[in-house]
């Protein structure tokens, strides 16, 4: 299930990339045009500009923008960024594996197999959509 912080942040940089101009998009307005805390959407987009996906601008005309096009924005990478792993279990995790204490042998446990499939269908949606097909 995805958190709050991940929904909010697919929702933000869609509502950035909607915007037809290139000028910086404030906080207060993605926030209540998406109602979302604005305290809580700081720390989002906070981290979506520390990861390349945004970049910033202070003062007069100032808040947030994209510093990649929408096309170049795969909803995977968005997501291991907010949410951490995609797959459902450490065992099967591509970029953040980690053996599972309670099973001897991956090749014969029926839920290793099973979450493998899982994450493979998973990801094939997820690198296959990208931020402008929700523009």
């Amino acid at each position: 299930m995805l958190s709050k912080k991940t929904k909010y942040g697919l929702k933000a940089l869609t509502y950035i990339a909607r915007k037809e101009s290139d000028s910086p998009v404030l906080i207060s307005e993605i926030a209540k045009q998406e109602h979302i805390s604005q305290k809580f959407l700081e720390s989002i987009l906070l981290t979506l500009r520390k990861n390349g996906f945004l970049g910033s601008k202070k003062g007069k005309g100032g808040g947030y923008y994209l510093i990649k096009e929408p096309e170049e924005i795969n909803m995977a990478s968005v997501i291991r960024v907010l949410e951490g792993p995609i797959a459902m279990l450490p065992c099967v995790s591509l970029n953040f594996y980690e053996k599972c204490d309670d099973c001897p042998d991956e090749e014969s446990c029926a839920v290793h197999g099973l979450m493998i499939e899982v994450r493979d269908n998973t990801l094939r949606v997820l690198e296959n959509k990208t931020l402008a097909d929700f523009k």
